[in-house]
């Protein structure tokens, strides 16, 4: 779906109405301590705001004005400082700093192009945590669901400490996902 789909769902109320961050982020962040954060393609920020909520420093990034400005409205409301900004993630002119931050989410975004450029942005040490769909059981691939094991071959010579695919724990999500958090390996 184009930006301009994704900001009509976000401004008729169709998405966004998810409150509660991931499962896997609530998981992986209680063995963490918090550092800087960023939550690619944040939607309206659950992740960004539960990260916030334990103390993170968080960047929360979307293409669509309408799911940013959720994010500030909602992270005003709670009182928490969330750095929210527009961006298109599919520029060439879109960049992150390297190694600059200690946990890196992207959430039911699959993007493959990026991945170069997140893990070049996550700090020796930090993790990148990403759920992303796959094809229902007996469906073909498609360009916005990735092929089995493919997150786990983006990862390769990383540590991984978690790599599940199958059935969504999200209630928002019904379709099939494969997760996985990987861990950069330190600077030699």
């Amino acid at each position: 779906m184009n930006i301009e789909g994704w900001e009509q769902r976000y401004r008729i109320g169709e998405t966004g109405k998810e409150d509660a961050p991931t499962a896997l982020l609530v998981e992986t962040a209680a063995t963490l301590c918090p550092g800087t954060a960023i939550d690619l393609a944040c939607g309206a920020g659950r992740n960004a705001l539960y990260l916030a909520e334990k103390g993170w420093g968080v960047s929360a990034i979307d293409g669509s004005q309408t799911a940013i400005d959720m994010v500030r409205q909602r992270a005003a409301a709670r009182g928490l400082k969330v750095q929210a900004e527009v961006a298109d993630l599919t520029s060439k002119r879109f960049q992150m700093l390297p190694d600059a931050s200690d946990l890196i989410v992207i959430a039911y975004y699959l993007q493959r192009n990026l991945f170069p450029l997140v893990k070049r942005a996550v700090r020796p040490g930090g993790l990148v945590l990403a759920i992303v769909h796959t094809p229902d059981p007996g469906e073909n691939g498609r360009e916005k669901r990735a092929a089995p094991g493919e997150l786990r071959s983006l990862f390769a010579g990383w540590q991984i400490l978690h790599d599940y695919e199958g059935a969504s724990r999200d209630p928002a999500h019904r379709r099939p996902v494969a997760e996985i958090v990987a861990q950069r390996p330190e600077a030699k």
